[in-house]
C-alpha cells in the first residue's frame, strides 16, 4: 500500500508518518497483514508536482493539512477549504477513488461556543466538500472531528493548552489558568494514530454528533477515536506539578495502564530540556559504601541502591511487616536469614553472574555480606513501603550469634 499524508510535518502528520513508516520498515509486528511500501510526505515544503505524482499514485490519503492560527481570519477558508479542493481535484484528474481521510475539527460542530467560529466554519465546509466528493466519485470518505489533542512533538504557545502547559512547567515558566474547573475533551497523539491505522486498515469507528459530544454507531455519517479523556483543566496542571517535583521527591504518581495521567506523564516529559534530563539523587555514604533511594511509589513500596564495600558487612535487623527483595547485579555475596528466635541460619550465596532475588522474609533477621576482596557488592533493593522514620519496623539482630 502507498499512503499519501499532507501537513506531514505538523503535529499530528509527524506522529502519523513516523509509525507508517515504522510499519513499511518492518519495525512494527502488531497490525496483522497491514504492509505499506510507501509513505509519500506532502507539506509547505512540496511542490505542486510531488501532489500530482502522489495523487495519481497513492491508495489511501490523510489529509491532515490546515490552517490553525492565521493572521487573517479568511485565511481560514483558504487554507481549510482551498487545499482540500486541490487536493480532491488533482485525485479526480487521475480517477483515483482511493479511501480520503480528512481532518476536521470538533469546532465544526458550529454548536455552543463554537457557533460563531470561523475556523469552526472552515472545517465544516471542507466536510461537506469531502462528503460531496465521496458521492460523485464513489471514493470512501472519512471524516474525523478531533477534540483537543496532546503529545509529544505538538508546538506549544500554538493551539494546544496542555502542550503550553507542558513545555512552561518543563521549562520553568509561568502559566495562566483562568478557570480550573473548566471542563476539556483530550485525545493523545498515540490514541489518535492508533485509529488512523485502523482507518487505512478498513476498521474505522463510525459516530455522529449530539452538539459536541460523540455518539458511536456503525451507520454513522463521521468518524472518531474511541478512547478520549474529559478532565478538568486543573486537574491538569496539579498532575504536571506532580511530574515536575519527581526528581525531588523520587515519587511516582498514579499512572495506571490506560489512564490520562499515564499519557500526560509521556507528553511532559517530551518537553524537559537537556539538562532536566538528568538529575543527582542523594548518597547516603559511609566507609562501607553507600545506599541510595531511587524510586518511591504511593502504593507499592521504593526502590533503592546499596553498593557494599569489599568484605563489609550490612544489615542485621528485621521487620515485623515490612518484606524486602535482594537483588546483586554486580559483585559477590552472601545472603542469611535467620527467624527470631531460631538458630537455623538460610544462606543464599549470589553474584552478578546470575541474576536472582533473595526476599527478607517478616520475622527474619537478615544480613548481606560482600565475599569480594576487591569488588563493590552491588545490590538492586526493593522494599514494600517507603521508609517512614517514625515507624521505621526495623529492629536490630545479629544473623550470627556470637
Amino acid at each position: 500500500m502507498k499512503v499519501l499524508v499532507t501537513g506531514a510535518k505538523g503535529f499530528v502528520g509527524k506522529n502519523l508518518c513516523a509509525q507508517l513508516n515504522n510499519i513499511k520498515d518492518g519495525k512494527v509486528k502488531c497490525y496483522g497483514n497491514l504492509t505499506i511500501s510507501e509513505v509519500y510526505e506532502y507539506d509547505i515544503d512540496s511542490t505542486p508536482e510531488d501532489l500530482d505524482a502522489w495523487c495519481k499514485d497513492c491508495n489511501f490519503v490523510f489529509n491532515l493539512a490546515g490552517v490553525n492560527r492565521p493572521q487573517d481570519p479568511k485565511e481560514f477558508m483558504e487554507g481549510n477549504f482551498g487545499f482540500a479542493t486541490v487536493l480532491l481535484n488533482t485525485l479526480k484528474k487521475y480517477k483515483n477513488n482511493c479511501p480520503v481521510m480528512i481532518s476536521s475539527s470538533i469546532q465544526a460542530t458550529l454548536a455552543g461556543r463554537f457557533g460563531t467560529s470561523e475556523y469552526g466554519k472552515s472545517k465544516k465546509a471542507g466536510e461537506e466538500l469531502m462528503f460531496q466528493y465521496g458521492k460523485e466519485t464513489g471514493a470512501k470518505v472519512l471524516v474525523y472531528r478531533f477534540p483537543n489533542l496532546y503529545g509529544k512533538w505538538c508546538r506549544p504557545n500554538y493551539n494546544s493548552a496542555v502542550a503550553t502547559f507542558c513545555n512552561n512547567i518543563a521549562n520553568d515558566l509561568p502559566i495562566t489558568v483562568n478557570d480550573p474547573s473548566v471542563d476539556m475533551e483530550l485525545l493523545y497523539i498515540d490514541d489518535l494514530v492508533e485509529e488512523m491505522i485502523c482507518a487505512l486498515k478498513g476498521e474505522e469507528h463510525h459516530c455522529e454528533f449530539n452538539g459536541v459530544e460523540t455518539v458511536f454507531t456503525s451507520d454513522g455519517r463521521y468518524c472518531a477515536a474511541l478512547v478520549t479523556h474529559h478532565v478538568k483543566l486543573g486537574e491538569i496542571v496539579e498532575l504536571l506539578h506532580q511530574f515536575a517535583e519527581m526528581p525531588k521527591t523520587l515519587m511516582i504518581p498514579k499512572i495506571p495502564a490506560g489512564s490520562f495521567a499515564k499519557r500526560l506523564c509521556s507528553t511532559y516529559l517530551s518537553y524537559l530540556p537537556k539538562e532536566k534530563a538528568i538529575f543527582d539523587f542523594k548518597m547516603n555514604v559511609d566507609p562501607r559504601g553507600s545506599f541510595t533511594e531511587l524510586i518511591h511509589t504511593l502504593n507499592c513500596g521504593q526502590v533503592s541502591i546499596n553498593i557494599s564495600k569489599p568484605g563489609i558487612t550490612k544489615g542485621e535487623h528485621w521487620h515485623h511487616t515490612k518484606w524486602e527483595q535482594f537483588i546483586v547485579v554486580s559483585g559477590h555475596g552472601l545472603i542469611q536469614l535467620r527467624k527470631e528466635g531460631a538458630d537455623e541460619i538460610l544462606n543464599y550465596e549470589v553474584s552478578g553472574d546470575k541474576i536472582q532475588s533473595v526476599i527478607m522474609l517478616p520475622g527474619y533477621t537478615h544480613n548481606i555480606i560482600n565475599l569480594s576482596e576487591t569488588q563493590d557488592l552491588v545490590t538492586v533493593m526493593y522494599c514494600n513501603e517507603i521508609f517512614d522514620p517514625n515507624r521505621p519496623d526495623t529492629f536490630f539482630d545479629k544473623v550470627v550469634k556470637e
